[in-house]
């Protein structure tokens, strides 16, 4: 039994890899354009990505949607632009936090960078909170009611706090362009601290950045209970061994509430079941 358990876990989680790089090199096929110092201009900016990949990353194929969703909130006449909400919520409606688990960029980088050896911890749930408490102030109020002269605002989560945008597009961009790191400020140190303390986060403690500081995963979570890619579990199989609970990535005990708002449906809990007696699949 625990043999095929582990060829179960090896085989999932293979198959997740290999749906996560994928997902990462279609997001960043202008690898290029870190030597260059220059950003992909094309049509496909035009799209979001449905994970958190920088805009200005040179190598981006796709635009960020907390990006995309600041800009429009923050837009001069103050319209929500219909696609980018929708894009967000059609990926949410479908697969809710799968996104995360499957097509996000940055959640490979932090998947891989918690495989660094590292001192190990547990994250206080408490913080979860704070994610939402992002989403609602730096990416919702903040461009909308901090305008400049002629009523425009600014990106508030990507301008003041985003680490993924600092490490995927303002380091590189400063690394090629002399011109830019003579005008770099206070902000940008700030920012620098951030990301900092994100990295170290993220290899002590699982997917740190998603778990804390994400937006797109506070709205995808929110999307769970609804989602049509969902969690199911079959209390006549379980024997409460605790298995999956100890698995999980995301602290998340998936008996108790398969529809959390943190689980982004990973299946490690699936693979590590030696009773089958949860499942992952559509509605």
């Amino acid at each position: 039994m625990d043999k095929e358990i582990m060829m179960r876990k090896v085989t999932f989680e293979i198959k997740r890899k290999m749906i996560q790089v994928a997902a990462f090199g279609y997001s960043n096929l202008y690898l290029g354009n870190f030597l260059e110092g220059r950003l992909y201009k094309g049509k496909w900016k035009s799209f979001c990505n449905p994970g958190m990949n920088c805009y200005s990353c040179p190598a981006a194929t796709t635009a960020c949607p907390i990006g995309a969703m600041q800009a429009v909130n923050g837009s001069i006449d103050f319209k929500t632009s219909f696609y980018v909400w929708g894009m967000i919520l059609a990926f949410g409606v479908v697969l809710g936090r799968a996104v995360c688990g499957f097509l996000c960029p940055f959640g490979l980088i932090q998947e891989l960078l918690y495989k660094i050896p590292f001192s190990k911890k547990k994250l206080w749930k408490g913080f979860t909170w704070i994610k939402y408490i992002l989403l609602v102030v730096f990416v919702l109020m903040l461009p909308v009611v901090k305008t400049n002269a002629v009523g425009s605002g600014a990106p508030a989560f990507c301008e003041y706090i985003c680490p993924v945008g600092t490490l995927e597009g303002g380091i590189p961009l400063l690394s090629t362009h002399p011109e830019l790191r003579r005008v770099i400020g206070t902000l940008f140190s700030v920012k620098m601290v951030i990301l900092v303390i994100t990295l170290v986060g993220c290899l002590s403690i699982c997917r740190f950045f998603c778990k804390v500081m994400c937006p797109l995963g506070a709205i995808y979570g929110l999307l769970n209970k609804v989602s049509l890619f969902r969690m199911d579990v079959n209390m006549g199989k379980c024997i409460h061994c605790g298995k999956c609970t100890h698995v999980c990535p995301m602290d998340v005990d998936p008996v108790k509430t398969p529809d959390s708002a943190e689980c982004i449906r990973c299946g490690k809990c699936v693979s590590a079941c030696p009773k089958k007696a949860l499942k992952l699949g559509m509605r």
